[in-house]
């Protein structure tokens, strides 16, 4: 093998190993790539108490007294939302984890028809684990190829950093993953959003 062929069979082993691209779009293309749809949004719920309240400090429709949203995170989501109808990004299907803190992201970025997925939540473990099950769903769902809308999957970071170890590193309250298939079981991480990024986004 002359010396030129052993560099080219090096690169190549470099691109096959890297990590997938955490920006390969970015400004006004992910704009007009997400306004015509066809993209799978992975997103961390936004930023949240750390410790579950009191009855006295809980919200008065958190009756399981689960952790639940802090100021900012109800803001960012309030945010977001904003932005995404300010852009006119078509969503169509809205899956959701269970867990209160995930159900009040979705409720104040109104994303719509949310359907609650038992696959996204931490199985009232506090998020202790993370089972083989659930890991192999999220990562089916990144497979799909939604025709003119988005497809949105509000989780958790264990659950994303289980399904996704490479492309979840450092990955912060309310960060969106946003992956595009190619139709043949491949798919490619086109972004990492974060959650205070939406509203700077402009078409």
């Amino acid at each position: 093998m002359t010396r030129s062929a052993r560099w080219l069979a090096v690169l190549t082993l470099l691109v096959m190993v890297r990590p997938a691209s955490a920006q390969t779009v970015a400004g006004e293309a992910l704009v007009k790539a997400l306004q015509q749809g066809g993209y799978v949004l992975v997103m961390r719920h936004t930023s949240s108490l750390r410790d579950a309240p009191t009855k006295a400090s809980a919200n008065p429709d958190n009756v399981k007294l689960e952790r639940q949203l802090d100021d900012t995170g109800r803001a960012t989501a309030i945010a977001m939302g904003n932005a995404m109808r300010q852009l006119k990004i078509p969503i169509g299907r809205v899956f959701t984890s269970s867990t209160y803190r995930a159900l009040e992201t979705v409720r104040f970025a109104q994303l719509p028809n949310p359907r609650i997925q038992a696959e996204l939540g931490d199985g009232g473990q506090s998020m202790v684990g993370v089972a083989e099950a659930q890991s192999a769903w999220l990562k089916q769902q990144v497979l799909g190829l939604p025709r003119g809308t988005n497809t949105i999957l509000v989780t958790h970071l264990p659950n994303m950093a289980a399904a996704f170890p490479q492309e979840t590193s450092g990955l912060s309250d309310g960060e969106t993953l946003v992956f595009h298939a190619d139709g043949t079981g491949g798919r490619t991480l086109v972004a990492r959003i974060k959650i205070e990024q939406w509203p700077t986004m402009r078409p």
